[in-house]
């Protein structure tokens, strides 16, 4: 069995979108999903401490079934061995949903399978409840949602990833979404033993406006963007791994070959990022932490216009392909199986899908995730990401009814590795959404179709790598992640939605494209610095006392 392997972005995929938006700017009271706040979210406060226990759902660790790997520093847990049907456990042994009508919005890549499909009809048979999809296109998800939660139709369910929680939504998350702490606070979520597995910090996560509102979909807070490289060739050419940017740079000299069409590397960026320590990017919070005794943004930082210029150098040198130059031009990930670039930022999941997509074509063809060196050699200082970034959020004018028959939806899709809910819920119908080849399920035409995530953005459990068709790959991704977890720090305001004053919503938004410009050499790391200027006295300094107040009054969420 090889669960985790859906053919739409799951949540690593998701999480290592480049247009993952800073979280949460929205008009009033700067808010910190205050308990006792009220449902606009007017009134400031925190999730740490007390408060937030009293929001917190208990929680409750499963072990369905024993790891091959366990979890260490924040990473997932592995699983490297298939397990046959008839060994599959159950973990809801009772069907808790009670036949409520239910009408879910959720993103979607690709076409959208009928309403009546094998795999739709035996989940809702499973879990006892009637479902309609309203399947939203993923790529333009951000208007629709915009549109659906400014009117008065809202469906039952809806799901909002983290870079659509811009403008206006958190505040109509605030108005539209139902309290689940009656449900799910404390020993309520025993009631759901899949929900009371999910990991706190996630929960943490999913308050809004000082209410419990999210069902949260829970990542690990390990980087998830690794540099890959191309062990076969690696090897073969005898090319050692970089321990330090300068060695980086010299390796990139030593392959790229332009006559020959091969390239060092794609755009770098995001592994500088990494290897000077640069605070986190992929949410506005986590861009600010407190450095000797001032609270200072990520674009202020030295290691920041380091790793820039670190990154510009590459480009200028001639050591990254042209099509990442000219931006926008084809897929970094298909120039490196093609063997056009050694080196290249990828989500950690894509090593699946690359060696998966390569192992029959190709059968020499090898990847590996670079350790991430420190940029002046030894150990890296990297950065949390957030615990979850998907949420499901159910319509503030449900009835009790359904908003429990929505968390049984949840309870089900949280089965964890090796149940048969988690088989169903990842695979669909045996015998028409897949069939067993080799002892290892494989899904059929149908089930590329109809099991295509939908479902697992509801519930999911906490965060596991299960390959056992390839299980050096599942091996080798959760033991960098238990390298890198080794490295990592959470930041001031780990963990925590924050929503901004709407006066300041405007101020960071040119800095990516410019960022692109500098490292390309369109524009000067000279200009950074004068945007940065810009920066602060339109609004930069007052929202850096706007955190330093915010972290004074509550205190750090970052055990």
């Amino acid at each position: 069995m090889t669960p985790n392997t859906p053919s739409a972005p799951n949540r690593r995929t998701f999480l290592s979108s480049t247009a993952v938006a800073a979280i949460a700017v929205a008009g009033g009271m700067p808010l910190l999903t205050a308990c006792g706040s009220s449902d606009k979210g007017s009134k400031e406060g925190t999730t740490t401490g007390k408060n937030a226990q009293k929001i917190l759902p208990a929680y409750v660790a499963r072990n369905v079934v024993t790891p091959d790997i366990a979890s260490k520093n924040g990473s997932s847990t592995g699983f490297t061995q298939a397990i046959a049907t008839a060994q599959l456990k159950a973990s809801v042994e009772t069907k808790l949903g009670k036949g409520s009508k239910i009408t879910i919005m959720a993103p979607f890549w690709g076409t959208p399978p009928a309403q009546n499909n094998p795999y739709y009809a035996a989940m809702n048979d499973a879990i006892g409840v009637k479902t309609t999809w309203k399947n939203q296109d993923g790529n333009t998800y951000d208007q629709k949602l915009g549109a659906v939660l400014a009117s008065s139709d809202v469906p039952d369910l809806v799901v909002v990833p983290s870079w659509n929680l811009g403008g206006k939504i958190p505040t109509a998350i605030n108005a539209k979404f139902a309290d689940l702490g009656p449900y799910l606070s404390g020993d309520k979520v025993k009631d759901y033993p899949n929900l009371a597995a999910i990991p706190t910090d996630a929960w943490q996560r999913s308050i809004f406006g000082g209410k419990l509102r999210g069902i949260p979909m829970p990542a690990s807070y390990v980087t998830n963007i690794a540099p890959f490289y191309r062990k076969d060739i690696f090897e073969a050419k005898g090319w050692q791994l970089p321990k330090s940017a300068d060695e980086f740079f010299s390796l990139a000299k030593e392959i790229t070959s332009a006559k020959s069409k091969v390239w060092a590397c794609d755009d770098m960026t995001w592994t500088a990022w990494n290897m000077f320590g640069v605070l986190n990017g992929g949410d506005k919070s986590l861009g600010w932490q407190l450095i000797d005794g001032k609270m200072t943004n990520r674009i202020e930082t030295a290691e920041y216009l380091e790793a820039l210029e670190w990154t510009r150098k590459l480009f200028s040198a001639g050591l990254v392909h042209p099509d990442a130059k000219a931006q926008n031009q084809g897929d970094a990930s298909v120039r490196f199986t093609d063997g056009e670039v050694m080196i290249y930022n990828g989500d950690l999941s894509g090593w699946y899908g690359k060696t998966a997509e390569q192992h029959t074509k190709h059968p020499k063809f090898a990847m590996g995730a670079m350790d991430i060196p420190g940029h002046a050699g030894g150990d890296p200082k990297l950065w949390a990401t957030n615990p979850a970034g998907i949420w499901a959020f159910v319509n503030k004018g449900a009835s009790a009814q359904v908003v429990k028959d929505i968390l049984a939806i949840a309870n089900f899709c949280a089965a964890p590795y090796g149940t048969k809910e988690q088989m169903l819920s990842q695979y669909g119908v045996e015998g028409t959404d897949y069939k067993f080849t080799g002892g290892l399920p494989v899904k059929t035409d149908q089930g590329n179709i109809e099991v295509n995530g939908a479902w697992g953005y509801i519930g999911a459990p906490a965060v596991y790598v299960a390959h056992p068709d390839l299980p050096d790959v599942t091996k080798g991704m959760v033991e960098w992640q238990q390298r890198m977890g080794a490295f990592t720090t959470k930041s001031s305001f780990y963990g925590l939605t924050i929503v901004e004053p709407s006066k300041w919503t405007n101020l960071m938004n040119d800095f990516e494209q410019l960022e692109k410009d500098i490292v390309r050499g369109r524009k000067k790391v000279s200009d950074m610095q004068q945007a940065v200027s810009e920066w602060k006295s339109k609004g930069g300094d007052q929202l850096r006392d706007w955190y330093k107040k915010l972290l004074d009054d509550n205190g750090s969420s970052a055990g």
